[in-house]
């Protein structure tokens, strides 16, 4: 199972990666207002990364859940494994997708990791060993 947790490990720091890439691309930080500081960018950059940030919070709770709904229900853990690593692919390829202005190739890796969650989610209330 440690594969599952190191993943949510990772998913948990990625969105710090993105905004500290946000951070970085536009002009100097001013930890003084953060929030303002982002609206006042200029960077698309700056914005895109600052998104997948804020995405990378919104698709984590699901993503734990279902980890633990499934461990708790006896899925098996190889299955709980190879799902976990294809939702933190996905969660990185969406950021680097975002960030690289990739609409639609982020599009398509968000629907993956939503689906990897949603998969694990569902597993568990299915009981599916």
């Amino acid at each position: 199972m440690s594969i599952a947790y190191w993943c949510i490990l990772i998913t948990a720091l990625l969105p710090y990666l993105w905004v500290t890439i946000a951070k970085r691309s536009g002009e100097r930080y001013n930890n003084r207002a953060p929030r303002e500081w982002q609206t006042r960018q200029d960077n698309p950059r700056s914005h895109r990364a600052h998104a997948a940030h804020l995405n990378g919070f919104e698709s984590f709770p699901a993503f734990v859940a279902g980890v633990l709904m499934a461990q708790l229900a006896g899925v098996d853990p190889a299955t709980i494994s190879l799902l976990a690593i294809v939702f933190t692919a996905a969660r990185v390829l969406h950021g680097v997708f975002y960030i690289a202005n990739q609409a639609a190739l982020r599009s398509l890796v968000w629907v993956v990791g939503f689906a990897s969650a949603l998969a694990l989610i569902v597993m568990a209330a299915l009981k599916i060993a």
